[in-house]
């Protein structure tokens, strides 16, 4: 989600209350024809379940092969943190995104890890365009965060998926996360008018839940120290665990 190349964003944010009472009416995400493979793109582990973590769900249930591709592996999520290194948070997440995709169901999915920097993608978005492209054929759908979230490894990622997928021909859907924290509703930087909705029953939101709890290092602070303080305190998981969620087409 974070790192400290990534945390470019202070105070709460626009609250979860402020989205809730936002009724845009978006057209609903069309699942009539689901693709038989998706691969999401995902900067950090946690990304691809606070973003679309309900979406996958929902097409694996229709018959979608999934691989997920991690960008990094998060390390860099706790500078100077006197409880982990860099290396064992690494480790410490890795098995939060395998424990988050079996919370959701998805615990055969194939996850290619990238292996990148994190804070630092858009160093390497010519190799992540090259990691990306072989696991994507034109009836593909894939899924990235959006190139204008504002986060400089969200976007990134997005811009090195967009360009593998525009290669081959295939589907490209973005979702914001960073977007719900510093945009406000009908904010003219968002492109609202590609917005989609994407509606989650209510095993889906909770499966969903059980998916973001197991991000223990994200969502609860590694001690007391200022430098292990939680990165997903509760007012901004609030904006992403809502009963829908928002993709961009």
């Amino acid at each position: 989600m974070a790192s400290e190349a990534g945390r470019p964003f202070t105070g709460a944010g626009t609250p979860a209350s402020a989205w809730q009472q936002w009724d845009p009416r978006w057209p609903e995400f069309d699942l009539s024809t689901p693709p038989q493979r998706v691969v999401v793109v995902a900067p950090h582990p946690d990304d691809e379940v606070l973003g679309v973590g309900g979406l996958l769900v929902r097409l694996h249930e229709l018959g979608a092969e999934i691989t997920v591709v991690a960008v990094t592996d998060g390390d860099g999520s706790h500078p100077g943190s006197p409880t982990l290194t860099p290396r064992q948070l690494a480790e410490h997440r890795i098995a939060e995104q395998h424990a988050a995709l079996d919370a959701l169901g998805l615990g055969q999915t194939e996850v290619r890890r990238a292996g990148l920097p994190d804070g630092r993608v858009a160093g390497h978005e010519p190799g992540l365009v090259d990691l990306v492209e072989p696991l994507v054929t034109p009836q593909t759908w894939v899924f990235t965060t959006w190139r204008g979230d504002r986060h400089p490894d969200h976007e990134a990622t997005g811009r090195a998926a967009a360009q593998a997928a525009r290669r081959v021909g295939a589907r490209l859907v973005e979702y914001p996360v960073w977007a719900w924290h510093w945009a406000v509703p009908s904010d003219p930087d968002v492109p609202w008018t590609r917005a989609r909705s994407v509606h989650l029953p209510e095993p889906v939101i909770e499966a969903k839940q059980r998916a973001v709890d197991c991000y223990r290092t994200q969502i609860a602070p590694l001690s007391g120290h200022p430098a292990d303080a939680a990165v997903l305190p509760p007012p901004f998981l609030a904006r992403l665990l809502r009963p829908t969620e928002t993709v961009f087409v």
